[in-house]
């Protein structure tokens, strides 16, 4: 045994992936999936028969969750896919700032800013009405893959 000191250069990450294995065949309609190294839903599963060589095939028809943007895949149905971990997180509105920023509060009563507002049309002007009317709002945060957006809203009552 060596006397030296082995020193570790600490990250704060803890180094949990942003994806886990799963076999393609085992994957349904309603699943993640990574295709082209985007978080998608699966809106169409397909599987092709077995040919004289090889591998039953799975195609994956997958609509990103952030721009929702179709992408499409074919696996061989033995063989592991990604699948995204994505959760999905409830905050209160606090504020909206002039340059598209959202303020949230977090469950421990920490702010959140770094979030903006999302590019969809109907769920923009919902927040922005309901805000502007002194409801309380909370809104929920899809994340996966490192990125973040808002995906749906609740009105809780006025303040």
């Amino acid at each position: 045994m060596s006397d030296e000191e082995h020193h570790f250069e600490s990250k704060a990450d803890a180094g949990a992936s942003k994806t886990y294995p799963q076999q393609a065949g085992t994957i349904r309609k309603n699943g993640y999936i990574v295709i082209k190294n985007r978080p998608c839903k699966v809106v169409d599963v397909s599987t092709s028969k077995t040919g004289k060589h090889g591998h039953a095939k799975c195609h994956f028809v997958g609509i990103d969750i952030f721009n929702a943007k179709k992408l499409e895949d074919i696996v061989p149905s033995s063989h592991n896919c990604d699948v995204p971990h994505v959760t999905r997180t409830d905050y209160q509105l606090i504020d909206i700032s002039e340059d598209g920023f959202v303020s949230l509060l977090t469950e421990n009563g920490n702010t959140k800013d770094d979030l903006r507002l999302p590019t969809d049309e109907n769920l923009l002007s919902q927040i922005k009405d309901g805000f502007a009317e002194g409801k309380d709002l909370v809104v929920t945060v899809m994340s996966s893959m490192g990125e973040e957006q808002i995906c749906a809203l609740k009105d809780i009552g006025p303040k």
